[in-house]
Parts: structure tokens; sequence; C-alpha cells
């Protein structure tokens, strides 16, 4: 048995959290999670989304498209080289992950591969 403390629940936030294996189980609810180490390995990373180019995105940056688009229901398509000011990063569906507002078009999602950091 360890002397160090069992972290709570991720689902249910129980106390009653214990070891089995490689896994920590709840009582209380039945979820079952990998257990922490020691090195702060286990901490999920920041996912990190570049453009085109390499350059890496943040939400609020501006962005200009580096090949034209074509927009479902739309006679005509973003065109490239279109700025596209304060971007949000997302997890999106498909790879779609920077979600903004593109003048003329509204509300959509891009893909980070089709846009170049201003």
């Amino acid at each position: 048995m360890t002397d160090t403390p069992m972290p709570p629940c991720p689902e249910c936030s129980g106390a009653y959290a214990y070891e089995m294996g490689a896994l920590l189980v709840c009582p209380e609810c039945g979820h079952e999670w990998p257990a922490a180490s020691d090195d702060g390995a286990a901490a999920p990373a920041e996912r990190v989304i570049k453009d085109a180019v390499g350059n890496v995105l943040a939400d609020g940056d501006t962005v200009t498209v580096v090949k034209g688009l074509k927009v479902k229901g739309s006679p005509s398509g973003i065109k490239a080289g279109t700025k596209v000011r304060n971007i949000r990063l997302v997890d999106g569906v498909d790879g779609h992950d920077i979600d903004c507002k593109v003048e003329g078009f509204g509300a959509m999602q891009l893909k980070s591969s089709v846009v170049r950091k201003v």
C-alpha cells in the first residue's frame, strides 16, 4: 500500500478510489482510469495547432486563406488571400480545428492546413 492519497474520481469526484494493477477504480460509479505517474508525464499536454507553413496558431490570431475553398451552398467560394480575423481554436470534426467568421460567408470552421498566420 502506498503512502500517497488516491486522487478523486474524475467522473463522480468520489473519494474512495483504489488501485487495481495499473488502473485506479472508483467503487461508487465503477469508472476506471490510468494511475498518474510521479514524473508529471500523465498531465494532458496542450495541443499545438500549426498553420500551413508551420507557425503556431493561438486564439485571436488573424490568418489568411492560402488556397481557394469551395463553400457548400454558395455559388462562389472563399478566395485565396481572404483575411480571417479573431480565430478560435477548437477540437472540430474531420480536422476542422479553427472556428471563425469569414466576411461575406458567416460563421464556419476551417482546417489549419489551409490558412497562414499574418
